[in-house]
């Protein structure tokens, strides 16, 4: 997928350091850059894979932008951990295409490997965590602080401006979407809570409520569900044309979710969110929890979050 030329670039953003690998690819297909090695204060490592729609290196259009987890899985099964991708440009280009618009920029963030349970956590859902459920989050994060906090501030005031600077882009609320899946679906969440001002949409596919591993209680874990709901009641405000998407399967890790998704969405039902137009929760029978699986669905979540 990527041409691996590389060359060093200067700083960009308060701590920011970026190399750059880059190719251009068939013009109906867009154009995929990587940026590697980024430093940044209180994270592993970041890396990079952004997608640039066709058109955009010999058009004056400034596009929308989506900001997405796991980007390890978005594009180029080489680079999967499980060798199946969610093919997002070939969803997006899909997306465009159906509703006559222009693709949005994709800004694909890699997990930082065996820190990834660290960097998606919301911290505010650790922080609120009785001795007991915070010991089977390090159990289950391998033991390691927090630093979820940093992860959406650094995407939401440095990254976010540098990429509105280096790329022609749309910069509002609501021309700036964040999703992901799993543990990325609770990171996405919090962004979108966070951050109300930068992130007018964001996608919540097959969300990890359990928070650990959900076999660690008998059933629903009712301390860990009355923090998201806790988290969401105080967080979510008023709709003000914003757009929140959950989905979710029933078979393999999905098979844990439905309990707690079921509470997500009573609660947000009982404010003046209406769902079909500020949120939407969807259920697919039969489906798992992996890229597969949220490939088949990802042009549907397009299609209502970017919509």
């Amino acid at each position: 997928m990527l041409n691996r030329r590389t060359m060093t670039l200067s700083t960009l953003g308060a701590g920011l350091m970026l190399s750059l690998s880059g190719g251009a690819l068939a013009a109906d297909k867009g154009r995929f850059l990587e940026y590697r090695d980024l430093a940044v204060p209180g994270l592993p490592d970041q890396r990079l894979n952004i997608w640039l729609p066709p058109g955009y290196d010999t058009g004056t259009t400034r596009y929308r932008v989506l900001y997405m987890h796991d980007a390890q899985n978005l594009f180029d099964p080489a680079l999967s951990n499980f060798n199946k991708v969610w093919a997002a440009d070939k969803a997006m280009m899909a997306h465009a295409a159906k509703r006559s618009e222009e693709p949005w920029i994709i800004i694909g963030l890699w997990s930082p490997g065996a820190d990834r349970y660290r960097q998606y956590m919301p911290k505010p859902a650790y922080d609120a965590a009785s001795p007991d459920l915070r010991r089977r989050m390090d159990a289950f994060g391998n033991g390691k602080s927090i630093v979820s906090d940093h992860y959406i501030g650094w995407i939401a005031n440095t990254l976010k401006p540098w990429v509105d600077m280096v790329f022609r882009t749309q910069s509002a609320r609501d021309d700036t979407a964040i999703i992901g899946s799993s543990m990325g679906g609770l990171i996405s969440l919090f962004a979108f809570l966070e951050h109300p001002e930068t992130f007018g949409r964001a996608g919540c596919v097959s969300t990890h409520w359990p928070g650990t591993n959900p076999t660690s209680v008998d059933g629903v874990d009712t301390e860990m569900l009355r923090i998201w709901t806790d988290m969401i009641e105080g967080g979510l405000g008023a709709p003000d044309g914003r757009k929140l998407w959950f989905d979710h399967g029933d078979a393999t890790l999905d098979a844990f979710y439905p309990p707690y998704q079921d509470v997500i969405d009573a609660t947000i039902g009982s404010t003046d969110w209406v769902k079909g137009t500020h949120w939407e929760s969807r259920f697919y029978p039969g489906a798992e929890h992996e890229e597969n699986a949220w490939a088949r669905r990802l042009p549907g979540v397009f299609d209502w979050v970017l919509g």
